[in-house]
Order: structure tokens, then sequence, then C-alpha cells
């Protein structure tokens, strides 16, 4: 009887141990549970049509869907000969206005002035010896050893040799002055309008060749060699490697648990097992209602806030409308100065 009674004393001690520690694993569970959020969304990324600059025809197509690219690799090309023309015909004319500045600027040549004066200087002698013989035929004429005709025609000859002799003393001082200053700045502008014609020219011969902008994996070739093209015709979409996302939506219950900055940990059905670093970088200010393909653990109806998680994926394996959990804990300190946006990757991936 002592040994039964004993061993029922055993028994109960031991139940009430084991119902102790259930309620305490039960306890700790909730605790765990409360400590984290988990929310569900889709890898987000941004994507870029890259067309030419000009219309044209291409002539080349360089890479294929899925082919990934490096800032500055050559995509495409457009047939070049049109713009190699223009490019030909723009870079004379700046040549040709450049030696017409560069001739007003030299100013009159030495060889120049020497004719110029020679000229006035001839004709400076036929109009003296004009005025000359017009002097005695009208000393004569009243007198009759002259006639009223010869004094005339000496007359003439007189004005018309002053004439000519003005002219060429005008052209003998613009000789040595050289050009007007309105003229060589009337050169200069035809000149830098002409340099600003052959650049735009070489630049547009440039734009025959169609460069990726930055990191990206090529998600749909949209022309072909032989398409006539124009810059609002896409010729590739890409998909930007940098950055991507986890694009979630909060519960309004839950938003005051979230802070911009707070680490968070990315995993997906395609690789399970496999965890990636992530970090809020992104809390909607207004609330919308739940779209219709988001899952959460709450009702559909209610309002939810969209956030953005970036992601770490070194081995680019995440792609974009993937599902995606998203689990973030609660109790985490956030540094003020954290860095923010895609170049926080290596921060976050090193220091969480």
């Amino acid at each position: 009887m002592k040994l039964a009674r004993k061993a029922r004393l055993i028994g109960a001690g031991l139940a009430l141990v084991l119902m102790a520690g259930g309620i305490w694993l039960v306890l700790r569970g909730r605790e765990a549970a409360g400590n984290s959020l988990t929310l569900y969304g889709n890898v987000d990324i941004r994507e870029v049509d890259a067309a030419f600059y000009d219309s044209g025809r291409i002539s080349q197509m360089l890479v294929q869907e899925g082919d990934r690219v490096h800032p500055g690799e050559l995509l495409a090309t457009l047939d070049q000969s049109r713009f190699a023309d223009a490019l030909t015909a723009a870079t004379a004319q700046a040549a040709n206005q450049k030696q017409v500045l560069a001739a007003l600027l030299a100013g009159s040549r030495p060889e120049q002035v020497a004719q110029a004066k020679a000229q006035m200087d001839a004709l400076e002698a036929v109009y003296r010896n004009d005025a000359a013989n017009y002097s005695r035929y009208a000393t004569l004429a009243p007198g009759g050893a002259a006639t009223i005709q010869q004094r005339d025609d000496a007359l003439a000859a007189y004005q018309n040799a002053k004439q000519t002799y003005e002219a060429a003393k005008q052209a003998y001082i613009l000789a040595v002055k050289g050009p007007r200053a309105e003229d060589i700045a009337a050169a200069q502008a035809a000149y830098d309008a002409a340099q600003a014609n052959a650049a735009l020219a070489a630049q547009e011969y440039k734009d025959t060749k169609l460069y990726a902008p930055a990191d990206a994996v090529v998600e749909e070739r949209v022309q072909e060699p032989g398409d006539m093209t124009s810059p609002a015709m896409p010729v590739y979409t890409l998909a930007l490697i940098n950055p991507i996302w986890v694009r979630a939506y909060v519960p309004e219950s839950d938003m005051g648990k979230i802070r911009l900055g707070m680490a968070a940990e990315i995993s997906t059905d395609s690789y399970p097992g496999n965890l990636y670093e992530g970090w809020v970088g992104y809390i909607s200010p207004t609330a919308e209602f739940t779209p219709k393909n988001v899952e959460t653990p709450d009702l559909r109806a209610e309002l939810v806030y969209q956030i953005r998680v970036y992601a770490c994926d070194p081995h680019g394996q995440l792609r974009l409308g993937m599902p995606a959990t998203v689990s973030i804990t609660l109790n985490q300190s956030i540094q003020v100065n954290a860095p923010r946006g895609p170049q926080a990757c290596t921060s976050h991936a090193t220091s969480h």
C-alpha cells in the first residue's frame, strides 16, 4: 500500500512537471511568434525600354533574351551611311567657315595694302593732270583761244578723275584698317553655328549605336535587323538587376511594428532553404485596399500599406513576379544613419 501510494504521488508529481513544461513551451512559442512579422509578396524589379535616339533601319542586334548585359555594352546598331554623309558635310562646312573667319581676323595682306596705295597714287596723278588741263581751258575759253566744248570736256575729265581717285583713296584706307568688327562678328557666329551643326552630326552618328544603360538582363528582344525603328519604338526591354525587392503589404494593425532600415530575411518556394538578406527600404505613406493577388492571414477587405523589402541576390536567383515570404524580427535596433536603398546591400549583408 505504501509503495502504491508512493508511486501515485511520484506519478502525480511527474504529471505536474510535464504540464508546467508544456505550458512554458507554449508560452515561449507565442513569445517567439509575437516577436516577428511574416509577410507575403512578390519579387519586383524595374524595367528599361531601350530605344535609339534617331529613326533608321536596324543593321545589327547583338544580344538575345536572357543575356546579361553591363553598362556601356553594345546592344544594337543602325545603318550608318546617311549619318556618316551628314557628318562629312557638316565637318566640311565648319572647316570652310573657319577659314573665312581666319582670313578676316588676319586682316589685309601687305601686298594688298601696297597694291591699293599704288593704284591710289596713279589715279591721283591722272586727277591732278586733268585738273591742270581744265584750269587752262577755263582760262583760254573766254578769250576765244579755246572752245566752250573743249572747256566742258576738260571739266568732265577732271571731275571723273577726281571721283576715281577718291574711290581709290577710300579703298586704300579700308585696306589699311582691315575688316570691320561687325564682319568679323558675323563670321564668328557663322563658324560657331557650323561647329554646332558638326557636333550634332557627330552625336547623331554616335547615336546609331545602342548601349546598355546599366547591369540588366535582356527580358525581350522587340525588333530585328532590317526593321525600321524610331525613338518611340523600344528595341529591347531590359530588367534591371539592381535594385531588386519584394513588394509586400502590411495590415494597418501592424504598421507600428516596422520602421525603415529594419533587417529582414526573404525566402522563396523556388529555392527552399535559401535565405536572402534584406531590409525595409520603403513604406507607402498612403493606405489601400488589399490587392486581390495578395495573400495575408488577415481579412482581404482591410486596409494595407505597401512596403518594399530590398533584397541581396548575389546569384541572380530572384525573378520578377516570384512569390516570396518576408520575415522581420521586431525587437531590433535601427541605425539612424544606416544606408538606404540598393547601395546598402553590402552593408546589410555584412552587419546582420
